[in-house]
């Protein structure tokens, strides 16, 4: 009898201890966005915007904490620039908008230092959760300039966020702006820190949330080391996923890794995996919300499954992708004046195009436009300069045939820089154009000139021609420039401190706008 009830309770022990193991694992909903660019309301077609993205993601949150599942929800960042009405009101509906939806932490992005870091400041305080990056260092101090970490307990989850910001930010953001700041590389400030918080925190699971863009294979080109270079760079599974942004694409990978050609809107997605990390990244502007859902047991995380879920996209037919999802009530009503005022500010035409004018990133940042022609032109009759440039990178939206308001303008040019003028000796003007006219395609560096004729040889700038005319080395041009680049935005030499430089008080919008409405109807072909 002795033999049967110890047998009993024996199996009875084991029984146990088997649901204690099941008992013990834990589930991760991972929810994500990232670049939202000043999306906070929905485009002219009713496509994403905040509002449905709320519903969304109450639904998912709720579906996950009904299976007992933790849930995170985090930015990849660059939540600045990109529509009128948003930029107009630096970016306020929508940090305050992220606040309501509940997000946990965002990446700082290389857009987050558009305006004068008292807005960053102001932004900081707009939002109920952190504004993270590691590796941006105040020179002064030599320590992280803003929050570096936060650590998130979720049911019985305790997750560690680090935040992590593209290197390229020094060349790209507004030199004004980040003289007093360094970006290091992310991997020397993420391995001593992670490091760290495991030990001191012990953490079931360790994110990094970054905004420095995702390089299938890690071939970044021209462009800063990403999520890619990141993962291969630390010690193995020192970090269980990246949510990323920048690059601003859907990561979706086939079975061998390599980039998915055949994803679209709906389709199965599967992310990328580099030395044991997972790499995520959610397009951008709210287009997706990523969910991933983890198990965690015993030290192990697996990825159970992940999609890209769309947010009211729609065919080319004008149907909805996936059922329609209704706008939050209570943020539409929330964001609406928002809308109404910036609105308000941009109605009305300023003039008429008679063609498409090409301004996506994938045309001025490989060819020369006839947008930055359009632009161009209105610079340098503005300062009487003979030629002018820009970086493809200034270009932010094209230019559609017919009407133009000032909304279209601004989205060509949000960032509000100054148009200035350069006087050049001839041989000084051809050192200058030996080194911008030498940047690649693919690059927001790339040079869009107009009125000057040039070649590259050997590293050297061939200059044929200047407003027509037969180039004398022995004479003085007057260049248009933007300050952004004039600064060294882009990468571009600085020039600001030159003798023969000035900045005006106009900005490139407002230079743009009044040569529209001087010229109108604007001929394309005249460009």
């Amino acid at each position: 009898m002795r033999i049967i009830i110890s047998l009993f309770l024996l199996c009875f022990l084991a029984a146990c201890q088997l649901l204690s193991v099941k008992d013990d694992a834990q589930y991760l909903t991972v929810l994500h966005t990232n670049d939202n660019h000043g999306r906070f309301w929905h485009n002219e077609n009713g496509e994403y915007g905040m509002a449905a993205r709320k519903t969304l993601i109450d639904q998912l949150r709720n579906d996950a904490l009904e299976q007992g599942h933790s849930v995170i929800l985090l930015s990849g960042g660059d939540i600045n620039t990109g529509v009128p009405e948003s930029d107009l009101q630096v970016a306020e509906p929508d940090f305050k908008g992220m606040s309501i939806i509940g997000y946990d932490a965002m990446a700082i992005g290389n857009h987050e230092f558009d305006n004068p870091l008292s807005v960053l400041d102001k932004q900081i305080k707009w939002s109920n959760f952190p504004l993270l990056s590691a590796n941006i260092i105040d020179k002064e101090t030599n320590k992280p300039a803003y929050q570096a970490y936060t650590i998130l307990e979720k049911g019985q989850l305790k997750i560690a966020v680090i935040g992590l910001t593209t290197v390229d930010t020094a060349k790209i953001a507004n030199p004004q702006y980040i003289g007093h700041l360094d970006f290091i590389t992310p991997a020397v400030a993420t391995q001593p820190l992670v490091d760290m918080i495991k030990s001191t925190y012990q953490p079931d699971v360790v994110v990094a949330v970054t905004h420095m863009g995702h390089y299938h294979d890690a071939k970044h080109g021209i462009n800063a080391p990403g999520d890619v270079t990141l993962a291969r760079d630390l010690s193995p599974n020192s970090l269980d996923m990246i949510i990323g942004g920048h690059s601003q694409e859907p990561i979706c990978v086939d079975e061998t890794g390599k980039q998915d050609p055949s994803f679209s809107p709906g389709k199965a997605c599967w992310p990328d995996r580099q030395n044991g990390t997972w790499i995520m990244q959610a397009h951008e502007w709210g287009k997706y919300v990523g969910k991933a859902v983890f198990k965690i047991e015993n030290g192990i995380k697996e990825l159970l499954s992940y999609e890209l879920v769309p947010v009211n996209l729609k065919d080319e037919q004008g149907n909805f992708i996936t059922n329609e999802i209704t706008k939050d009530t209570s943020l539409y009503n929330f964001l609406l004046p928002y809308q109404e005022k910036g609105a308000e500010k941009l109605a009305g035409a300023v003039g008429n195009v008679d063609d498409f004018l090409d301004g996506r990133r994938d045309t001025v940042r490989f060819t020369q436009s006839k947008l930055a022609d359009l632009i161009i032109n209105a610079q340098t009759e503005a300062v009487g300069a003979d030629f002018g440039i820009i970086s493809g990178g200034g270009i932010r939206a094209s230019i559609e045939k017919g009407d133009v308001n000032y909304k279209d303008i601004l989205k060509v040019h949000p960032f509000r820089n100054r148009v200035a003028y350069i006087d050049w000796q001839g041989p000084e003007l051809v050192d200058y154009i030996s080194v911008v006219g030498s940047f690649p395609a693919d690059a927001g560096a790339y040079l869009q000139y107009h009125k000057i004729d040039f070649s590259i040889e050997n590293g050297l700038a061939n200059i044929k021609t200047i407003n027509g005319k037969p180039f004398d080395i022995n004479g003085i041009y007057r260049m248009s420039i933007n300050s952004y680049n004039a600064a060294g935005g882009d990468g571009y030499p600085i020039i600001t401190e030159k003798e023969s430089y000035q900045n005006t008080d106009s900005t490139d919008a407002q230079v743009l706008r009044a040569y529209i409405e001087k010229y109108s109807p604007i001929k394309t072909s005249n460009l």
